[in-house]
């Protein structure tokens, strides 16, 4: 009986020092599972912090104000052999600064007679289509371009184009 009373201790014992150990094996993964998501949401306030105090402040820019400067009507024969036909015109120039309209303003006789000459050179069938018209706007910057001394002509708008 000594010997059954033993061995029912020792089965005791056994079972008592997994349960101890199964104990202490769960309190360790906790404290580590709490450490890991104590180490990564610091890591994350870290990065997050110091990566939005590194960030430039947004400038706070003024708007944009679109500079044009309007020209008057032009009315030009176009070169056709086979009819006569006239071409009106009204274009509009974007500048690149406010500028540049005081000089535009001075060289304005001299502006109106270069397009002028360019307008008239051109056959109907070169100013029907819209690349076409995509070139003339290409050459009349270029020519009032050629003219400026300082600052220059952005864009040309047509807001009047009428052919008969």
């Amino acid at each position: 009986m000594a010997r059954d009373r033993n061995e029912e201790m020792e089965e005791q014992e056994v079972q008592e020092v997994p349960s101890k150990k199964s104990k202490g094996k769960l309190i360790i993964l906790l404290a580590l599972a709490g450490v890991v998501i104590l180490a990564m949401g610091g890591g994350g306030w870290y990065f997050l912090s110091k990566s939005a105090s590194n960030e430039p402040v947004a400038k706070v820019q003024k708007p944009v104000t679109l500079q044009v400067w309007p020209m008057d009507t032009f009315i030009v024969n176009i070169s056709d052999t086979e009819e006569e036909r006239y071409l009106k015109v009204v274009i509009q120039l974007e500048v690149s600064d406010a500028g540049v309209i005081a000089e535009l303003d001075q060289l304005k006789p001299r502006l109106r007679d270069s397009i002028i000459d360019l307008l008239t050179s051109k056959p109907y069938k070169d100013l029907i289509d819209l690349s076409a018209k995509q070139r003339l706007r290409e050459d009349i910057a270029g020519r009032v371009n050629n003219a400026l001394s300082k600052g220059k002509i952005t864009k040309v708008y047509f807001t009047d184009f009428v052919m008969q």
